[in-house]
């Protein structure tokens, strides 16, 4: 099955644009806004000496700049939109919240386009509820609980996955909550389950947990072993041990192209919460 990517149920701050405009401010209000570049990355919008927005360009470790603008007025929006495209080389990203219809209209007149949909899914630990219980893994399969995994075998297994992710589909098609990690970078076992076989691993799920809530990161396994459960053994494994400490629900965002990934949450009772908007100019 292909990567998915389990979130905390809520958008990180900053990779959405402040889409509630005032309906109560006059028309005009932002018209005469003195737009300024402060630096590298920040523009502000300042009329009769109040800051009336602000926008912001943040390059990711991918390397692609994403683009967020902070005002309640939509002129200045407009107009912020216009001069950040002015001045940054394409391509350009934005992330919008599909439900804010004004947030993305405004974005498509400046010039973006629709390049993906996340979907984000909330479900429940509980094994009467998700159905996994803890059953066999595959034939040949031993599934390493949390912090149970070698680090050196879990850096391979992790480069493997994304590198397989790179050649087929670009790691820029992964929710952005997934950023890459350089080459050789260590990962912490105490975060990661992993799936082996004989000597080498072949899955691996990221979890972080919050209190009563949960996110899991990466659930992957490499191409030559997909099709056998071991997805599903591994996220078994993961919600037993978190419904044991307690953790009542986990989150999850999936690319809606992903059929596997969505396949798998809603075969578990994940419920749809929200999808975002990915948006491009210039790609």
């Amino acid at each position: 099955m292909d990567p998915l990517q389990f979130n905390a149920g809520q958008f990180n701050a900053g990779q959405f644009n402040a889409g509630q405009f005032s309906a109560a401010a006059p028309a005009t209000v932002g018209t005469r806004a003195v737009l300024t570049r402060v630096d590298d990355q920040r523009w502000q919008a300042v009329e009769d000496d109040r800051t009336v927005g602000e926008g912001e360009a943040s390059r990711r470790t991918d390397g692609r700049i994403f683009l967020s603008i902070d005002t309640w007025h939509g002129a200045v929006f407009d107009r912020l939109a216009a001069a950040m495209l002015a001045d940054l080389p394409g391509p350009l990203y934005t992330m919008v919240d599909e439900a804010d219809h004004d947030l993305t209209a405004r974005w498509q007149r400046a010039g973006l386009t629709v390049r993906r949909r996340e979907v984000e899914y909330h479900a429940a630990t509980e094994q009467l509820i998700t159905g996994l219980g803890p059953g066999p893994a595959p034939s040949g399969v031993t599934i390493l609980g949390l912090g149970a995994a070698r680090e050196p075998a879990l850096r391979e297994v992790y480069e493997t996955v994304r590198a397989e992710v790179d050649a087929r589909l670009g790691w820029d098609s992964m929710p952005v909550e997934v950023p890459p990690r350089p080459v050789g970078a260590a990962l912490d076992p105490s975060r990661y389950a992993v799936a082996a076989v004989a000597d080498r691993y072949v899955g691996l799920v990221r979890v972080v947990s919050r209190r009563r809530h949960a996110r899991i990161g990466l659930l992957a396994v490499r191409e030559d072993q997909r099709r056998r459960g071991i997805a599903k053994a591994m996220l078994a494994e993961v919600l037993g041990a978190l419904h044991r400490a307690g953790v009542e629900t986990v989150s999850t965002e999936v690319d809606e192209r992903n059929s596997a990934a969505t396949a798998l949450c809603e075969g578990i009772g994940a419920q749809r919460v929200s999808s975002a908007l990915e948006m491009v100019r210039g790609a």
